[in-house]
């Protein structure tokens, strides 16, 4: 599970008069399930203009791969 917990902080309203805000303000967190296909030790989170972006790569194991079977001297390749 990934958890992104993030805080938005209310103005003071000493330099700025607010008649409406369009984004709340306060703490937030947000829960992911992420599932077994993922390296979660490689996450990669990056933060620019109020994104964030989350890489979270395709574990090796979930990867398909090639598979050698050898039938009556002849070899063929299958991919799984």
């Amino acid at each position: 599970m990934l958890t992104v917990k993030a805080e938005r902080p209310v103005s003071d309203g000493k330099d700025t008069e607010m008649i409406t805000a369009e984004r709340p303000r306060g703490v937030f967190s947000r829960q992911l399930f992420l599932g077994d296909n993922l390296d979660t030790d490689r996450v990669n989170a990056e933060y620019d203009a109020g994104v964030l972006r989350l890489t979270i790569p395709i574990a090796e194991q979930a990867k398909p791969h090639k598979i050698t079977i050898a039938s009556n001297g002849d070899r063929h390749s299958i991919k799984s």
